[in-house]
């Protein structure tokens, strides 16, 4: 049991053929995935890298077989593309494209849930399950498999705890990233479910940042619901109160996001909070 993708998963890219799209689409086939076509209005009929064919449209690549799809196209059209993979039945929908308009994440990703579907993003890293799937942009050199996953709403944070956790000895049998952005398509506590339920891991790691009440939610959903070790690490400790700072969704209001108040509701709840990223997999052992 995996989580959300694994081996057999069949990726496809929308927008294989841009700048974003064709690099980490050849990224993720040196990681292993599957990526069976990519998508690229009018240029059906070539190839990526001469071995993936690409169409003009998802419904095309549907002959694929595809279980997912990762969304790399320019802010304006990521809501057509995302309907688009969303109407030809694609249960999985990780978008990487940053500034998509907010009504039109919000329009994808209430569609997303009244049909079942499963929406990574916008503005996230993706999914890896180390020696099975990449489907995103984390950097394929600091995956190790083993029993550690980590759910966080930082890109690049999020990669720096990976490398720790696995210079550490220690490895990953998932990591999630959410996305920087208001509306995105998981919570934390639609990870922590997954999480729960899957075999291979052992321990959890959150990374949280200010700003909003994830993490608050999240950690009440822990000290009611979770069997499993969790360890937290919050960024943003420093940041001048009143002042907006990275991520659109990284705004606190009227005192809620604090990084004070998600690290108490987290230590409330029994989860250890790392001080340093580099703490954490001292904190898993």
């Amino acid at each position: 049991m995996t989580v959300l993708v694994d081996k057999n998963t069949k990726v496809i890219v929308q927008g294989i053929t841009g700048h974003q799209g064709s690099f980490h689409a050849g990224e993720m086939l040196k990681f292993g995935t599957r990526i069976v076509a990519g998508t690229s209005p009018g240029k059906g009929g070539t190839k990526f890298q001469d071995k993936v064919p690409i169409v003009d449209s998802v419904s095309e690549a549907m002959a694929f077989e595809p279980d997912a799809t990762m969304i790399s196209v320019a802010a304006p059209f990521v809501r057509d593309a995302a309907f688009e993979a969303i109407d030809n039945g694609l249960k999985l929908v990780y978008i990487l494209t940053e500034k998509v308009p907010f009504h039109d994440s919000m329009e994808i990703v209430h569609e997303a849930k009244l049909r079942g579907i499963t929406v990574m993003g916008p503005n996230g890293p993706g999914i890896t399950v180390p020696g099975e799937c990449k489907i995103g942009i984390m950097p394929n050199q600091i995956f190790r498999q083993g029993d550690v996953a980590v759910a966080s709403r930082s890109g690049t944070l999020t990669y720096e705890i990976v490398d720790h956790i696995t210079r550490s000895g220690l490895g990953e049998s998932a990591v999630i990233g959410l996305g920087g952005d208001p509306v995105v398509g998981l919570t934390y506590i639609d990870v922590l479910k997954l999480f729960e339920a899957d075999e291979r891991t052992k321990k959890i790691v959150l990374v949280g940042e200010i700003g909003g009440n994830n993490e608050e939610l999240a950690a009440k959903y822990i000290k009611e619901h979770v069997k499993k070790k969790v360890v937290a690490y919050i960024t943003g400790r420093s940041a001048p109160p009143g002042k907006r700072m990275g991520h659109a969704g990284a705004i606190i209001e009227k005192g809620v996001g604090t990084a004070e108040s998600k690290i108490k509701a987290f230590e409330e709840a029994g989860v250890k909070v790392a001080e340093f990223p580099d703490d954490v997999p001292g904190l898993l052992k």
